[in-house]
């Protein structure tokens, strides 16, 4: 999950419309549409003011991505790649 549909999905938990949240953050509103369908990526301050408009710490933007990364690093993948160092075709000799 991008950080723009988690930040839809907590506004929305929240029943905050987009115009709220502007008003809450400090943000455009217009700002705000742009990181949630991922045409922007938000800068700190941006995360920052966006969090303290939704009332959350700034890491629950990154939730879904935390978790995903926590699976990466247990060896628990999404895809069918052998997990190993890559091989080459080239012999050696």
């Amino acid at each position: 999950m991008s950080i723009g549909m988690q930040i839809r999905r907590l506004r929305e938990e929240r029943g905050y419309s987009l115009e709220e949240l502007a008003e809450r953050s400090g943000l455009s509103f217009r700002g705000l549409i742009y990181i949630e369908h991922g045409r922007r990526n938000p800068g700190v301050l941006t995360i920052l003011s966006i969090a303290s408009g939704l009332n959350v710490a700034p890491a629950r933007l990154f939730e879904d991505f935390s978790q995903a990364a926590d699976k990466t690093e247990t060896g628990q993948r999404n895809d069918s790649r052998p997990v190993g160092p890559p091989t080459s075709d080239a012999s050696d000799g």
